[in-house]
């Protein structure tokens, strides 16, 4: 899902939960419906990651959305992340 459909989504109050996911050094988002969860991607199709919390919540944020839920549990935020 990408930001278009999810600004869409938005304005039609159809997000139910936003999950910000910290998983070892990167950042996602997972959209919550009614149909479901689903990842935020890019327009090519790869999954949108952020290095920062603050940069995640901020975009979250420009969305129009104030409330989200932050799952840290997998967060190493030591670790350094590979450039492929």
């Amino acid at each position: 899902m990408n930001e278009k459909t999810i600004r869409a989504l938005v304005e039609a109050g159809a997000v139910k939960k936003v999950q910000m996911v910290a998983d070892g050094a990167t950042i996602h988002v997972d959209i919550v419906t009614q149909g479901g969860a689903t990842t935020v991607t890019t327009l090519k199709g790869a999954i949108k990651t952020w290095a920062t919390i603050d940069a995640s919540a901020r975009w979250v944020k420009n969305l129009g959305i104030g409330r989200i839920q932050l799952v840290v549990d997998k967060w190493l935020p030591g670790q350094r992340g590979l450039n492929l």
